[in-house]
């Protein structure tokens, strides 16, 4: 890999040449594709292809934000350099949200945590949808004192920041490690799945359950856009994975996209779709988990900008319990449905899988850590989420356990 050195003061008293490393594919995982910009590269987790079958701007700006997309290499290395230009999301009339967060993990673990300052600002205006873009600057995050023996430096990008890769730079040569033999998790799911309020990237209850489960994630939760969209089918279908899940729901009854009678058709084109790719993969069918607001009352879901200038933005449900008659979508309606077309689907196929949301977040959870904006779960919840769903899909006698040969 080619490779610039330039001297730069790394002590008091000693110089070392920082070496700038190009930013690679093979040195990036987690994103199904790489944008070339002005600036550098621009991970994405929908392919080019998709992107382009869709021109809702929720979708582009989800895609976009890199959620379990991490830089990866071994080095002996000690200090490690990264620039980028993010483009952080602001709200009209509301605080500035906290910066995006760069975990830094050393052979496995948590070694290291930053920010990085300038970049754009996208201002949105959720009272008429209208945005708008304010450009800044490159910054750097940095890491030092990583010691100088050989080891894997895993960099995971703010999973809510869109991320522009510009450029990498070490005190020691850098090289992409090799695959370890771990199977990949390819996992499908609204915001909550994306990692919305989670602490930082290795936070994100996906991304807590693949470290337990000792496997290699690639995260296509897409926060407002898990709509059963068939280019995500086609996505889904065509990315080699060893486990797959996919959890479904809640963004089409927020979104109030589609009656019973088109869900129905649409999860089993969806699940004939992903089959194509990975006809015997363990694929396991997630329903939501609760959430009051819907539970019985269909939408579309609408902000609450009365406690904005504190800094909450709450949800609340705007349909009526009774059009549910008419085939107006809840969290009941859509958690019973999902479970009979799996218990359909798995007379042909034993390795499909149904799992409640409710085992990873009830009433009683609800009662205990509350949903802080009606919609999505809070660090905490994050973090409970992960253990259970690493419990029951990774555990004994979980879909995703590792069968004996």
């Amino acid at each position: 890999m080619d490779s610039q050195h330039e001297p730069v003061s790394d002590s008091a008293t000693r110089t070392r040449p920082r070496i700038t490393t190009p930013i690679t594919a093979d040195l990036l995982r987690g994103a199904l594709d790489l944008e070339r910009t002005a600036h550098g590269l621009q991970p994405h987790r929908l392919p080019a292809w998709a992107r382009a079958q869709s021109p809702d701007g929720q979708l582009a700006l989800a895609e976009a934000q890199p959620s379990g997309v991490r830089l990866v290499v071994r080095t002996r290395a000690t200090t490690v350099e990264l620039d980028t230009l993010r483009t952080k999301m602001a709200y009209q009339g509301a605080p500035p949200r906290p910066d995006g967060v760069y975990d830094l993990l050393v052979d496995g673990r948590l070694a290291g945590q930053a920010s990085v300052t300038g970049g754009n600002v996208l201002t949105v205006d959720m009272a008429n949808g209208s945005s708008q873009t304010q450009e800044g600057p490159v910054g750097t995050v940095t890491f030092t004192g990583l010691g100088e023996q050989v080891k894997d430096v895993e960099i995971w990008l703010p999973h809510n920041e869109m991320t522009q890769l510009v450029a990498l730079r070490t005190d020691a040569p850098v090289e992409a490690p090799p695959q370890q033999g771990r199977r990949v998790w390819l996992h499908h799911g609204s915001s909550i799945s994306h990692g919305s309020d989670a602490a930082s990237p290795t936070a994100t209850w996906p991304a807590l359950a693949a470290s337990r489960g000792g496997v290699e994630l690639v995260n296509l939760g897409l926060g407002g856009s898990a709509l059963l969209d068939a280019f995500t089918a086609r996505t889904l279908r065509d990315t080699p994975a060893d486990l797959i899940s996919l959890k479904l729901g809640i963004n089409l009854v927020n979104a109030d996209v589609m009656r019973l009678r088109a869900f129905t058709p649409a999860v089993h084109g969806f699940l004939d779709t992903v089959r194509e790719g990975h006809p015997h993969t363990p694929l396991l069918v997630v329903s939501p988990i609760h959430c009051p607001i819907h539970e019985d009352t269909p939408g579309p879901s609408t902000p609450d900008f009365s406690d904005l200038e504190a800094g909450r933005l709450r949800f609340r449900a705007t349909g009526d319990p009774a059009e549910q008659a008419a085939g107006k979508l809840t969290l009941n309606v859509i958690r019973a449905e999902l479970s009979r077309i799996v218990q359909q689907r798995a007379a042909d196929d034993p390795n499909l899988h149904y799992l409640d949301g409710r085992d990873l977040y009830g009433a009683a959870d609800f009662a205990e850590l509350p949903l802080p904006d009606q919609l999505h779960p809070d660090a905490a919840t994050h973090r409970r989420i992960g253990e259970r769903f690493a419990a029951l899909a990774f555990g004994a006698d979980g879909p995703f356990t590792v069968q004996p040969t």
